[in-house]
């Protein structure tokens, strides 16, 4: 099943379910408004959306209409709570060893994740507003989950199933902040702004056998100005979207609607490109002595999506960063 939110003036916006070549939608409104209500209610909703799913690809649901992506908000404007991990280790040794960065004690058997804001979510043809190049502008391309209901301490075996939905993620950075926030020990804050996400969110039965170990094995291929940045697999996560669960809910439930991030898809060996412009410029200084490309300018334009057996699975991310206008007194 696949679902998305069309922008209605109202901060959650209004829930459509989507075809599967991505080409059509119809109004969900009278199952749930919004999907934060559908996934609150999923034991109920589900089985009608799903029913109005199959009869939207049967070509026989009143009232379907024409896909415009670009009227799409994110799949969850706003959610209870957006956590990313870290979960490809290939891309923290990376950072580790071009920058001579001591190793994070037990980083490959705890996932490291940070809470950024989930108050403002982006849509996946919204510019990106930001106030200055100096800050270190940078993609960053992801997949995640949004859940149902976690019980506080639940183990990774129990949390595979409460997994509801996948999503396609560019979490923006500000790298210029990052040391500092990171030597204060209270995390990420000024940079991490607001997060985009690819137009449709997807049940896992939608990737078939690409959705494996909890972990979703598609290419996510990056264009960055026109041009092939990288088509890392999310299949080498070391840690799987269970076990991110897990670690989230430690010492927490986590409310319906809550988002958990895989961190930037790194493959090891290089061949594969990044999918983000910091990797890149670690693997430049690695080899030659010097980081050549640099962060994003205003203008700037960054393209990201993954496919199944050839088809459109969560739509494309397709954004320019703008420079943000300063506020009206």
């Amino acid at each position: 099943m696949k679902l998305a939110t069309l922008t209605n003036g109202r901060k959650d916006g209004r829930l459509v379910v989507v075809s599967t070549d991505l080409r059509q939608a119809v109004d969900a409104t009278r199952i749930a408004p919004s999907l934060l209500d559908a996934v609150e209610r999923w034991d109920s909703t589900a089985p009608d959306l799903l029913a109005l799913y199959g009869s939207l690809n049967a070509g026989t649901a009143p009232g379907a209409f024409d896909f415009d992506p670009s009227q799409a908000a994110a799949p969850l404007p706003r959610a209870p709570q957006w956590c990313d991990g870290s979960a490809f280790l290939n891309h923290g040794r990376l950072m580790e060893r071009a920058f001579n960065i001591a190793p994070i004690p037990d980083s490959d058997q705890i996932p490291l994740m940070y809470q950024g804001g989930s108050d403002d979510l982006l849509g996946a043809h919204d510019d990106v507003p930001l106030p200055d190049e100096a800050h270190g502008i940078d993609f960053e391309g992801e997949f995640g989950v949004i859940v149902r209901e976690v019980p506080m301490g639940c183990p990774a075996p129990l949390a595979r199933n409460r997994i509801l939905l996948l999503v396609q993620i560019n979490d923006l950075s500000l790298r210029a902040f990052g040391p500092r926030e990171m030597r204060t020990g209270f995390g990420f804050f000024h940079a991490k702004p607001s997060s985009s996400f690819a137009p449709v969110a997807v049940t896992p039965d939608e990737i078939g056998v690409a959705w494996s170990d909890a972990r979703v094995h598609l290419d996510l291929n990056v264009q960055y100005n026109g041009e092939w940045f990288g088509n890392p697999n999310g299949r080498e996560m070391n840690f799987g979207f269970d076990e991110l669960i897990a670690h989230a809910a430690k010492t927490r439930k986590l409310s319906p609607g809550t988002i958990i991030g895989s961190g930037t898809v790194s493959n090891a060996g290089g061949a594969r490109g990044s999918a983000c412009i910091a990797e890149r410029r670690a693997i430049e200084l690695i080899e030659s002595g010097a980081s050549t490309t640099p962060f994003m300018h205003f203008g700037d334009r960054v393209r990201m999506e993954a496919r199944f057996e050839d088809r459109p699975v969560f739509g494309v991310i397709d954004q320019r960063v703008v420079q943000s206008s300063p506020p009206r007194a």
